[in-house]
């Protein structure tokens, strides 16, 4: 049996390095991206490019619906997953809420990986890989009691709730592999470093045209971002490693102050479980 492998963003500049690489490993590769051109574009070059077994399925991480579709698609299809890739990722720099309730930019990063992944469990075996693609900005995030709440859209603010959504998906990469341990199945963290992908873009003439001039020389291109999830894929190595921090393809330290505040991780288990009862969501 194919092993079968789950990339949510696969569309994006990484994401789609990354359903390269793991479709020319063998894999069968479930591109989880918002339908669009774009997305069947991606899809048929990199099928094209690789002769691979590449399923493009419509996920829309801001929705429950959309998730839940995905979800049952999935258990419908494949009797295992061998892998799961979370590396979609929003920076939204305009006025952009869920419901009028819900910060876009956290939901998506975090929130909707939460559920999607959560919702997949029963799917893994032992062996099996969750990588998580966080961010060097975690180190600035903060878990405080209106995480999830929209009607914050200065930059500085939308700048803040990334690195906030970042920071809690660590949390749950750290609390997932705690849970998952027993059953050998591996949950580490992939941080690509600053690449020059779309989401380096705020929709501020000033602050885009500065980026693009000083900045986006010196960034990563997508295909070296990628290097690092790509590593925790395939991997030997990596087998006996959970709940690490891997950069450049190197396991680094995460901040003491991170991990050892237990309350700001309490308080996001609780969060999360207060949001769940809101929206109804039964995991």
């Amino acid at each position: 049996m194919k092993k079968v492998a789950i990339i949510t963003g696969a569309n994006g500049g990484m994401g789609s390095e990354i359903t390269k690489a793991m479709a020319s490993a063998g894999y069968t590769t479930i591109m989880a991206c918002i339908p669009s051109e774009r997305a069947q574009l991606v899809y048929s070059k990199i099928q094209k490019e690789t002769n691979g077994d590449i399923v493009l399925l419509p996920l829309d991480l801001a929705s429950l619906e959309s998730i839940f579709n995905f979800v049952e698609k999935v258990k419908s299809d494949y009797p295992q997953i061998d892998l799961l890739i979370n590396n979609a990722g929003v920076l939204h720099p305009k006025n952009k809420d869920l419901d009028g309730k819900w910060d876009y930019t956290v939901m998506v990063n975090y929130f909707g990986h939460y559920v999607l992944t959560t919702k997949l469990l029963t799917l893994f075996h032992e062996g099996a890989r969750i990588i998580n693609v966080v961010s060097l900005t975690y180190r600035y995030g903060k878990i405080e009691p209106q995480l999830f709440e929209c009607g914050r859209h200065t930059l500085v603010r939308q700048i803040q709730n990334y690195s906030n959504s970042k920071l809690a998906l660590l949390y749950f990469s750290l609390d997932l592999a705690e849970q998952l341990k027993e059953k050998n199945i591996i949950v580490n963290c992939s941080d690509p470093g600053i690449v020059g992908t779309k989401i380096i873009a705020m929709n501020n003439s000033f602050f885009d045209k500065i980026c693009n001039i000083f900045a986006r020389p010196f960034m990563k291109s997508p295909k070296n971002g990628a290097k690092t999830a790509v590593y925790l894929a395939l991997n030997e190595n990596v087998d006996k490693i959970t709940g690490g921090y891997f950069k450049n393809t190197k396991q680094i330290p995460i901040l003491n102050r991170v991990l050892q505040n237990s309350d700001e991780r309490e308080l996001l288990k609780k969060l999360t479980k207060d949001l769940l009862y809101e929206r109804n969501i039964s995991l």
